[in-house]
């Protein structure tokens, strides 16, 4: 490897795309573009990154297995910055295993990271989890580039704060934070101060009979522990005393046991409850007939938590014991929540992979998208099949978080 080469690599390696990017701007060899493909990607021109990187990995003869590697992984990285999901995970995984038959651990230990965040972006965070123990492990940063080790820290604290697992989330964040300040790089030291800044912002509203107040992680991780009978409208289920009832693939289900929680404690009427569920203002006995099949199918579903009562008027949740009721809705009202809360993160999204994150059709995100572009709270830039979206800088912060930790440690090629 010549001087300009290394020179350019340490640059990167500290945070300093521009001081790489002169070391090798004018050079077209194999690693000059592997290197100024990093640097790009750093600098947020992630189109012409991919580009000189697919140049950089074509470049490289058959016997440079481990650049072409690297490539591999810088490549997935942009992809992944990019919100482009359709890399193949297999080539990252082949990638990953050549450098480490080859000793280069670090860019190995990369691979699997970069696996893992494309795992915790799609919401698969068993898979995420198991990919990050694969791994290895961050607590003691033993062997581990400081940078590596921040980076894990940051997804295995993503992964608990999902999983609304408090402690071990503080403690990942704070060893992210260590590990971000020796490494040296400001951007991802901001990018942990960011992560734990997560901890005191409002992640969720607390709707019962008393109003709504903001809600932080903590509090919601308390008042699912609680015996009180939470509604979750964010993950789209009932918890009580730590026990949740998934309801995400019953929205029949889930939108009578919000309307019964909303009316609580008085009890919802039956006209009201089937405009809700079944979408109609005009009611007949059919409907009327469904509606105590769909609330018996509730009450079975419900009965570790609570029953469910009929009233002259309707039906209403009857609370164990001195149980109390509450909706935990999202920060943000509106149909579009979850979609702002992947916006939120400040990276640019097409719809494709938006309706692959949200598991929904393509063509119900356009339609999402086009009114909360309306309404002004997100915004397009490009056009055709290169429209990426995104929430102006302003827009309210979300619980958890999706961080582009691209290439902050370094790929040295050669």
């Amino acid at each position: 490897m010549d001087s300009l080469i290394t020179a350019s690599a340490r640059a990167l390696a500290a945070g300093d795309p521009l001081g790489a990017l002169k070391r090798v701007a004018l050079r077209d060899d194999p690693p000059a573009l592997a290197l100024r493909g990093i640097a790009m990607a750093q600098l947020g021109e992630l189109g012409r990154a991919r580009e000189l990187l697919r140049l950089a990995a074509r470049a490289f003869g058959p016997r440079e297995a481990v650049a072409r590697a690297r490539c591999v992984v810088a490549e997935a990285e942009v992809a992944l910055a990019m919100r482009d999901f359709t890399f193949a995970p297999r080539s990252l995984a082949t990638a990953a295993a050549t450098l480490a038959s080859h000793h280069d651990h670090a860019n190995a230990l990369q691979a699997r990271l970069t696996a893992a965040r494309r795992l915790v972006l799609l919401g698969r965070l068993a898979e995420a989890e198991a990919a990050l123990a694969q791994a290895g492990a961050f607590a003691d940063f033993t062997g581990i580039p400081w940078a590596l080790a921040a980076i894990g820290n940051l997804i295995a604290a993503e992964i608990a704060l999902r999983a609304l697992r408090m402690d071990p989330a503080r403690g990942a964040l704070t060893r992210a934070q260590v590990a971000a300040q020796r490494a040296g790089i400001p951007a991802l030291c901001a990018e942990a101060e960011e992560a734990l800044a997560v901890l005191v912002r409002p992640a969720a509203r607390r709707i019962d009979a008393g109003g709504g107040q903001l809600q932080t992680l903590d509090d919601v991780a308390a008042l699912l522990a609680s015996d009180t009978l939470t509604i979750d409208a964010c993950r789209r289920g009932l918890a009580c005393n730590g026990v949740l009832v998934p309801l995400a693939s019953r929205p029949v289900l889930f939108a009578l046991a919000k309307s019964l929680a909303e009316a609580w404690p008085a009890d919802a009427e039956r006209e009201a409850l089937i405009a809700e569920a079944f979408r109609t203002r005009h009611p007949d006995d059919t409907h009327r007939a469904r509606l105590r099949v769909e609330i018996g199918r509730l009450r079975k579903l419900a009965a570790p938590l609570a029953g469910i009562d009929a009233t002259a008027r309707g039906f209403a949740w009857r609370p164990h014991g001195s149980q109390k009721v509450a909706v935990l809705a999202p920060p943000i009202a509106g149909e579009q929540a979850s979609l702002l809360a992947l916006l939120a993160d400040g990276a640019a999204w097409p719809t494709s992979a938006l309706a692959q994150a949200l598991d929904t059709s393509q063509r119900t995100v356009q339609r999402a998208l086009a009114a909360l572009e309306v309404a002004g709270r997100v915004r397009a830039i490009g056009q055709g099949r290169s429209r990426r979206w995104l929430a102006p800088p302003l827009a309210a912060p979300l619980s958890g978080f999706t961080t582009i930790l691209l290439l902050s440690a370094a790929l040295p090629i050669g």
